[in-house]
């Protein structure tokens, strides 16, 4: 079985989903392909114990280890990927984060770009995933050209309580930007929403916020259960066919373009595992930075407890604190972010203390609460992702851990101050994927990163990869609405310029601020395409017929420059 879209779409998280939403207007013929199936509305979705005593969602498969051992990696498969059990925190990064940072360990390189560039893009994503927040209360905050147009997240009455211990300290708690419709959530049930899967219960995620926007769209088809195994190239460097395995079927498709969105682990191995004779080191990699540089947020739950301290939350995670997010706040290095996590349970810890019985992990959660300290992950191209066969091997050289034992030790010191004389913690591993990102990172050369500033691979001018691998740093935030804004970026571009950017120079029309339908066009002896007649607001572009020289082709239109610019 063969078909040809005009694009493909490997994968529906952020990355994939998103771009997928930027591109539906267009009217190309858009074919997502999602190894996973969409979460059904069951009751097991909100039961605790068994979501993180009996690992219900874990996938199962094993990642390993350079010498050879195995783990379960935390790592999800279904329409909307690991957004669909996030904590739906949408921060952007910091205005620095784009700039060279000195850390304790190493040293965080510049972006491609400066944070204006991508300022816009951050904005039309917290209208797409309509994020909850409020502007003024973080000094590290960077310039927002739109206010948020929802309200933040209110605190409940146990974390209003410990805001107010945090400022009267001097520190800057602000509420935490979140995508989450809090009644739909609660009405469901009273739980967080922090870890816990999303049925279309109220979380803006991957799948509510961007897929439902370009399923919208009647040229934009889902195929789920379709696990994609290669990518192979024709004679050229063009990626010319994507297989993949669905119902035990081999199917292949044969697109203008390809966007990868498989997520940093699972899109670095595919292009490793696609090599060929003429690309041995696999797609995309003349650099040999395929799969390096991965980077996983060092990470820690840190809980307070004091038995005069009752906490009578349902979900907790509504502010966060960036007081040593710039700096150590001795004019030293940076150390990271504190934010609230979702409410520990004794359920929800008992998976990580099995041993315990729940009637003392009920005493320990009701008087505690909880935060999650999360500092940058340096990018070094040791810290790997590899491939033999099938099997993927993970060697993640964390950097940094000073740094973020430092954070720790800061966040315990406060917690003390602020009346929990108890405080424990604990590091997460390469079991949970705390922001995995950085294996096929952009950048503006290309002997030492796979993509360009738009996300495309400088060895083959019709592939894309759209998702937290092209981060070239992790900063010290969560990382989703960065991608999202960069997917919109991407999309806007494909839109505007086709698949190599050819169109940039003949002046092309773009997409984003309206949407054209071309009811005709002429075929002319000389270089030019014209339009019969356009009409905003239509969604029925046919891209493929300015832009992509195959399509163009199929249908016999000869030209040789693009289309040139609509009236304004």
């Amino acid at each position: 079985m063969s078909s040809s879209p005009d694009i493909v779409i490997i994968g529906s998280g952020v990355g994939g989903a998103t771009v997928a939403a930027g591109l539906a207007a267009t009217g190309a013929d858009i074919l997502i392909l999602e190894a996973g199936d969409q979460i059904a509305d069951l009751p097991v979705n909100r039961d605790q114990r068994a979501i993180f005593q009996r690992g219900h969602f874990r996938p199962r498969e094993v990642w390993y280890e350079a010498d050879g051992n195995g783990f379960n990696p935390g790592n999800y498969y279904n329409v909307g990927g690991n957004s669909k059990f996030y904590g739906a925190v949408l921060s952007r990064y910091r205005k620095e984060d784009f700039g060279v940072i000195e850390h304790r360990e190493g040293v965080s390189p510049a972006w491609p770009f400066p944070y204006e560039e991508l300022e816009p893009w951050y904005s039309k994503a917290e209208r797409m995933y309509q994020v909850r927040g409020s502007l003024g209360d973080d000094p590290t905050e960077p310039y927002h050209s739109t206010a948020y147009e929802f309200p933040p997240v209110p605190d409940e009455a146990p974390v209003a309580d410990v805001r107010a211990r945090l400022k009267a300290k001097g520190l800057h708690p602000s509420s935490l930007p979140l995508g989450l419709d809090l009644d739909a959530w609660l009405s469901k049930a009273r739980t967080p929403w922090d870890a816990h899967p999303n049925a279309r219960d109220g979380k803006m995620d991957a799948e509510t916020a961007a897929l439902a926007v370009a399923l919208r769209h009647k040229n934009v088809r889902l195929e789920t259960n379709a696990r994609v195994t290669r990518l192979d190239t024709g004679s050229g460097s063009r990626i010319d066919l994507v297989t993949y395995i669905k119902d035990g079927e081999t199917l292949t498709v044969s697109p203008d373009i390809v966007i990868l969105s498989a997520g940093a682990v699972q899109s670095s191995a595919l292009l490793l595992r696609s090599k060929n004779d003429r690309f041995p080191r696999g797609l995309a990699n003349s650099s040999d930075q395929v799969g390096r540089n991965f980077m996983n947020h060092n990470a820690s739950a840190v809980i307070g407890v004091s038995p005069r301290f009752r906490n009578t939350a349902v979900y907790q995670k509504t502010f966060a604190f960036n007081d040593f997010y710039l700096s150590d706040g001795e004019g030293g290095p940076p150390l990271g972010n504190v934010q609230l996590l979702g409410r520990i349970s004794e359920k929800v810890l008992k998976g990580s203390l099995p041993q315990a019985p729940e009637w003392l992990l009920r005493f320990i959660t009701g008087h505690a609460i909880d935060f999650y300290a999360m500092s940058e992950d340096v990018p070094n191209p040791e810290s790997r992702v590899m491939v033999d066969g099938d099997r993927i091997i993970l060697q993640w050289q964390r950097t940094n851990w000073d740094a973020h034992l430092a954070l720790v030790a800061k966040l315990k010191s406060i917690l003390r101050s602020i009346g929990f004389p108890v405080v424990l913690s604990r590091p997460f591993d390469k079991r949970t994927p705390s922001h995995q990102c950085g294996t096929v990172r952009i950048g503006n050369d290309p002997a030492m990163a796979p993509l360009d500033p738009y996300c495309r691979s400088y060895d083959h001018e019709n592939l894309f990869v759209v998702d937290a691998g092209f981060l070239p740093t992790s900063a010290a935030v969560n990382p989703a609405l960065t991608v999202a804004s960069q997917a919109l970026r991407v999309a806007d571009h494909i839109a505007s310029n086709g698949p190599a950017g050819k169109c940039r120079s003949a002046g092309a029309f773009r997409l984003s601020n309206r949407t054209v339908r071309w009811d005709s066009i002429i075929s002319s002896p000389v270089p030019v395409l014209q339009a019969a007649s356009w009409q905003a607001g239509s969604a029925k572009t046919r891209m493929s017929k300015y832009c992509f020289s195959k399509r163009a082709a199929a249908t016999g239109i000869r030209f040789s420059t693009c289309r040139p610019a609509l009236p304004k």
